[in-house]
């Protein structure tokens, strides 16, 4: 559908919030169920208030797919997110990223050539199709999903890592995971395989800067990649929390470095950070490392436990902090007016691999 007149984004970052709130309210009651707006748990606490639905990225897009009535999809958090969606939703939905600049750094130090390239190299040293499989985390572009659907591999959350790659060791004696180091490592330790059988694959150096030997005799080859927030944090941060504050207990996201997970008390996805905090005792004393829009949430939410933000420096997903109530006002005054912005397409030959891998997540959770 197309508007000869659409609506301009320049002219709303003139208004007041109380102009913006209005107009996004009024907009959300015109489109009605026929919109579902999806807002992550790092995004900013101005856009998250007008969100349908909350959480982490797959039960969002998984909600949205259950939401045939809705059909247009507004995702509040970035690219992959939404690719999530509109591979989960059905062909008459459409997803939707009101700020095409919202990307995910993680997600873009991996990509199709240079993964293709890797499973050629280490294809060259053992007999990858039979003896790797390939394990996306979720936090990915649709063609590395793609990809796994391909060769017969899978994607992960931060929560069911560790059970994902129980399966993956099922399938074939080895796994590649990509893009973030950390959750690999931190899962795979957790279910018992030693650091020294793990080994960093370098996308930027010949054969990723391993030996034959190296890659002959891992059992967990980790793509270095990591996430730009959660490597802040570091083990430091819990020596100083737990010395000022006796009884303090630490959480943090399994994306922080090996070094910190060991050292916390709690190690957890988002959703499961929150469970421990909102589960535990009135007076409970909490040090979280994760990003901030999230921590502070916690704050407001539990006044009467003592809830700080694990690292001194401020650290918050950047890229999604680009989605404003500016953008969401744009992108719903559109609908209204006929006009789909920024719609988030996945081609159907990528999607089709991609749902395959996501299909064989789903079926061991």
């Amino acid at each position: 559908m197309s508007d000869p007149s659409p609506v301009s984004l320049e002219p709303l970052y003139e208004l007041s919030d109380e102009q913006l709130d209005s107009r996004i309210q009024k907009a959300k009651a015109t489109l009605g169920d026929s919109c579902v707006i999806l807002g992550h748990h790092y995004q900013r606490e101005e856009v998250y208030k007008y969100a349908d639905f909350t959480g982490d990225s797959l039960k969002l897009a998984r909600l949205a797919s259950q939401r045939p009535d809705a059909k247009v999809i507004v995702f509040c958090g970035v690219h992959f997110m939404a690719e999530v969606a509109d591979i989960l939703s059905t062909p008459e939905q459409v997803a939707v990223l009101p700020d095409m600049a919202a990307g995910c750094s993680m997600a873009d130090m991996a990509d199709l050539p240079s993964v293709e390239a890797a499973w050629q190299a280490i294809g060259e040293v053992i007999d990858v199709e039979n003896m790797v499989t390939p394990v996306t985390y979720v936090n990915s572009m649709a063609d590395l999903k793609g990809f796994c659907g391909d060769h017969g591999g899978t994607v992960c959350t931060s929560s069911n890592a560790k059970k994902i790659l129980a399966w993956a060791f099922e399938q074939r004696e080895k796994v590649l995971f990509f893009p973030d180091q950390h959750l690999g490592r931190n899962s795979a330790v957790a279910m018992g395989v030693e650091l020294d059988e793990m080994v960093l694959w370098k996308p930027t150096e010949p054969n990723g800067g391993l030996t034959p030997q190296q890659i002959k005799d891992a059992k967990v080859i980790l793509w270095d990649g990591f996430c730009s927030v959660h490597q802040m944090f570091q083990p430091a941060h819990i020596d100083h929390f737990r010395k000022q504050i006796p009884g303090i207990q630490i959480t943090v996201h399994p994306e922080s470095s090996y070094e910190v997970c060991i050292k916390a008390d709690h190690l957890g996805s988002t959703e499961q950070i929150q469970s421990a905090v909102r589960e535990s005792p009135s007076g409970s004393k909490w040090a979280i490392g994760t990003e901030l829009n999230l921590v502070n949430r916690l704050k407001h939410e539990m006044p009467d436990k003592e809830i700080h933000f694990l690292c001194p420096t401020i650290c918050m997903c950047s890229t999604m902090f680009r989605i404003d109530t500016q953008h969401l006002c744009w992108t719903l005054e559109n609908l209204v007016a006929g006009n789909i912005v920024n719609p988030i397409s996945v081609p159907p030959a990528v999607a089709t691999s991609a749902k395959k891998a996501l299909d064989r997540m789903l079926s061991v959770m």
